[in-house]
C-alpha cells in the first residue's frame, strides 16, 4: 500500500517569530517513504506480558510517571477499583482501552488545550488526545509503561469521514519487551497509521511552538491511499 501523507501550515505573524515545529515522520519510518509499503492492521498481541517495574529499562520507567496532561493522583485509585482484578498484560489493557473508548464521547467542538486526563474523565468528553490522556494515564496507574503519539491516521480500511482531516492521537504501551500501538479512541485495529513524534503527553509532540504572536491562517492535513 502507498500513502500520499502531508500538509499545508500557515501562520502570520506581525515580525520575525521563532518557532519549533514536529512535523517530521518518526526516523523509524524514514525508510518506508517514497516507497511502497505493505502496511498492516495494528497487532493485538494478546500474549503479550506485562513487566514488573525492576525488569523495565531505564528509558521506559519515566511512561511510568506522572505529566502534565496525565495526572495520576487524580485517577490511580479509580485505576485499581476498575481493572485491579483483570490480568495483568494484553487483556488489562484492552479493558482500559474499552472504558477510556465508551467514556468520552467525541466532538471537534469539545476540544480544549488545557484539559487533563481527570477532566476528560469528569465532563465524558473530548478529541483524541482527550482519549489518550485517559488511557494512558490508567495504564501508568496501574504500572503499564505508556507513552503519547501523534501522526496521521486517514480513512483507509474505513467508512470515509466527512469531518475536516487532522493530525492524530493515540498511544502505545510497553509489553512483552516492546512498544505495542492501541488506540482508545478508534479502539480498533487501523491500517495506515505515520508516526511522527512520541512523548510523555500531548506536551511533549505539540506540532507547533511560537515565541511570539502568531496567529494560524492555514492548516490542512491529508493522507490518502495511493492506486
Amino acid at each position: 500500500m502507498r500513502i500520499r501523507a502531508g500538509y499545508r501550515i500557515t501562520y502570520e505573524t506581525p515580525g520575525p517569530t521563532p518557532m519549533l515545529m514536529m512535523l517530521n515522520v518518526r526516523p523509524e519510518r524514514a525508510p518506508d517513504l517514497e516507497t511502497p509499503d505493505f502496511m498492516l492492521p495494528d497487532p493485538a498481541p494478546a500474549d503479550a506480558q506485562q513487566h514488573a517495574i525492576d525488569d523495565l529499562p531505564d528509558y521506559v520507567v519515566e511512561y511510568l510517571l506522572p505529566s502534565r496532561y496525565c495526572e495520576l493522583e487524580h485517577l490511580s485509585d479509580t485505576a485499581w477499583k476498575l481493572f485491579g482484578a483483570t490480568p495483568p498484560g494484553w487483556a488489562r489493557v484492552q479493558a482500559v482501552l474499552d472504558y477510556a473508548h465508551g467514556r468520552i464521547r467525541f466532538g471537534y467542538e469539545h476540544a480544549r488545550a488545557t484539559r487533563t486526563a481527570h477532566e476528560a474523565h469528569e465532563e465524558g468528553l473530548g478529541v483524541c488526545r482527550d482519549y489518550a490522556h485517559l488511557a494512558i494515564t490508567l495504564c501508568r496507574a496501574l504500572n503499564i509503561p505508556a507513552r503519547y503519539c501523534t501522526g496521521y491516521l486517514g480513512d483507509i480500511g474505513v467508512p470515509v469521514s466527512d469531518a475536516p482531516m487532522d493530525f492524530s492521537a493515540w498511544f502505545q504501551v510497553w509489553l512483552g519487551g516492546g512498544w505495542r500501538t492501541v488506540d482508545a479512541r478508534h479502539n480498533t485495529p487501523r491500517i495506515g497509521r505515520i508516526l511522527m513524534a512520541v512523548g510523555r503527553d500531548a506536551a511533549d509532540v505539540a506540532i507547533s511552538t511560537t515565541f511570539g504572536p502568531a496567529t494560524l491562517a492555514e492548516f490542512t492535513v491529508f493522507t490518502d491511499e495511493v492506486g
